[in-house]
């Protein structure tokens, strides 16, 4: 049966654990191996001939933990995503002292194509860095460092840089250690903003948050009265939002929101056709004993009015051992989505090493 909506006095979302009437295919399963711990953090592009690149990150040693050795793959899909090429082309060799991860893909309104990934020497050196190609993905310019007036760790996620209206560039970031410095769970947020398609970076405020609430890997999604509204990883059972009038460069302090969720990040982009918003996260208030504070289920949902309300809440996978995370959204045409998570299993602890890519019917997703 299909996920019915609820809302309560906020308006917000309660993991209700329905299922929904029927899991859309996957199209691409990037499953670990001896030499290939991990494959996760991916995100796509379309090429001007209609391909698709889905670029993502390759772990080639260790565990699979974050510091491990990876490199940038890419994979092809002729067909709008229904199949993909099976062998990886290395989009960007292992030039970290640890590792490159974590791949946001941008077409810019000038038509070149940005890849961002951080590029990770140390737990006290994490940088974003951006390389440009002209020819379609063919070929890349040197790394631009995206982050020049301050050292540290930051992460920024996959999927998350996007571009205004305007042209400006957004790339939100959470720092958590300094050099010599002690690592810190709760992050410090900052959306560095470039006018110049990224050849450039100046830092915001950082955003405000005096209470003990734990802050990470934040997203941003420009509304029409052109305010821009960042959605929080956090703890507490809610995601954090905080506004800013200024295109990125001051930001409110946070507060809650009304997407219930564990300590897990969620991913908002809008509808091309109709500017509706869709939302991809862990639909998990806590209030089940046997998947509090876990990365499941994954559930998707609409917006029709910049996120005051969700509705179409539906369960893409609702398995309380599945660990589901780190999304990034793709709209192949007016009817498709593809989508991409990690897609591990909590009892054979590979949470992060499984990458799953789904091809959604939007019918299916505003049924």
């Amino acid at each position: 049966m299909l996920i019915t909506v609820m809302f309560i006095a906020c308006s917000s979302v309660r993991n209700r654990g329905e299922k929904p009437g029927r899991i859309p295919e996957t199209v691409l399963g990037l499953t670990p191996s001896a030499d290939n711990p991990r494959n996760s953090e991916g995100d796509f592009i379309t090429l001007k001939d209609g391909r698709i690149l889905f670029v993502y990150s390759h772990y080639t040693a260790g565990t699979g933990g974050d510091h491990d050795p990876a490199f940038l793959a890419g994979r092809y899909s002729h067909d709008g995503g229904m199949s993909w090429t099976t062998e990886d082309v290395i989009v960007v060799e292992n030039e970290g002292g640890m590792n490159v991860m974590s791949v946001s893909l941008l077409r810019l309104q000038n038509g070149e194509i940005a890849l961002f990934y951080l590029r990770k020497n140390s737990t006290e050196d994490c940088i974003p860095m951006m390389r440009i190609s002209k020819d379609e993905a063919r070929t890349w310019s040197d790394p631009i460092p995206c982050i020049t007036d301050r050292k540290g760790y930051f992460v920024l996620n996959n999927d998350r840089v996007v571009q205004l209206k305007d042209g400006r560039l957004l790339m939100p970031v959470a720092l958590h250690n300094v050099p010599g410095g002690k690592w810190e769970n709760r992050a410090a947020l900052y959306c560095y903003h470039s006018d110049d398609n990224g050849r450039t970076w100046h830092a915001s405020s950082q955003v405000p948050n005096s209470g003990e609430t734990i802050t990470q890997e934040p997203g941003v999604i420009e509304m029409k009265d052109g305010r821009i509204m960042m959605y929080i990883r956090a703890s507490g059972g809610l995601q954090q939002l905080s506004y800013s009038s200024d295109r990125g460069e001051t930001w409110s302090h946070i507060e809650p929101g009304n997407i219930p969720s564990p300590l897990s990040p969620a991913t908002i982009e809008k509808v091309p056709e109709s500017g509706d918003w869709i939302l991809v996260w862990n639909n998990n208030d806590g209030t089940n004993p046997g998947t509090a504070n876990k990365r499941t289920p994954l559930t998707v949902a609409i917006s029709k009015d910049e996120g005051q309300t969700w509705e179409r809440v539906k369960n893409i996978h609702d398995d309380p051992d599945g660990w589901y995370c780190y999304t990034a959204i793709h709209f192949v045409d007016n009817k498709h989505l593809l989508l991409s998570y990690c897609a591990g299993s909590q009892s054979r602890k590979t949470e992060l090493a499984v990458t799953v890519n789904t091809l959604l019917p939007l019918k299916w997703i505003y049924e």
